[in-house]
């Protein structure tokens, strides 16, 4: 009996899927593995992919000490072309010329995102209003005004640029909406923007090289 306890709380590095939810994985976990306290740590958007950090049993009770700590992603951002979700779960509703664009524009507005920011969450969120989701009131038309929240941007590197397609590196602390940056950056630079990919990379010192998929670790 204590060994299947001891089995039973665990630290599971998964490397989310395309098209999943943080949720998704979490059921799908909890029902192959048949373990009743399961909860992940930290959300991922559905059209996210990469690491996501999964604790069973006594682990559980250490979730929001993997939840504070630092985030690495990776992803393409377009510029030119906003969405109301700020990434592609809905479709684009403005177009802005991207040619007058140079480089060295692009880096500035990355440089005035770096450090610490006053950053207002994207409606089409997770975060509780209410007692309802942020996204769900959204869809439902609703006004939202959600507040900023400082967070610190340690890095936020332009990896690649072939207009109107950015590739781009971030480090960023606790709560940083990657889609709230796309769309920051993309108002500094005065044309509008949304994240067409995103990968988290890392978490504190846990590596996405060493996750597994859903169906590996099952």
């Amino acid at each position: 009996m204590h060994q299947e306890t001891s089995s039973a709380d665990r630290l599971l590095l998964v490397n989310k899927p395309l098209g999943w939810t943080s949720f998704d994985v979490v059921n799908k976990l909890r029902y192959k593995l048949k373990i009743k306290k399961i909860g992940h740590a930290g959300t991922l958007d559905p059209l996210a992919t990469g690491l996501l950090i999964i604790c069973t049993g006594k682990m559980t009770k250490q979730i929001e000490k993997f939840m504070g700590l630092e985030k690495e992603y990776t992803g393409t951002l377009m510029l030119g072309q906003t969405t109301p979700s700020h990434d592609l779960e809905t479709p684009v509703s403005e177009t802005k010329e991207t040619g007058h664009l140079t480089d060295e524009l692009i880096y500035q507005a990355a440089n005035q995102l770096t450090g610490t920011i006053l950053q207002t969450p994207p409606v089409h969120s997770a975060i509780r209003i209410g007692g309802k989701r942020a996204y769900a009131l959204a869809r439902k038309g609703k006004e939202l005004n959600l507040q900023p929240r400082e967070v610190l941007i340690k890095d936020f590197t332009i990896t690649a640029i072939n207009l109107p397609a950015v590739q781009f590196k971030v480090v960023c602390s606790k709560g940083t909406y990657i889609r709230s940056l796309v769309r920051d950056f993309g108002d500094a630079l005065g044309v509008g923007a949304h994240l067409s990919q995103l990968c988290r990379t890392r978490i504190g010192s846990y590596q996405l090289a060493d996750a597994l998929s859903p169906e590996q670790i099952q």
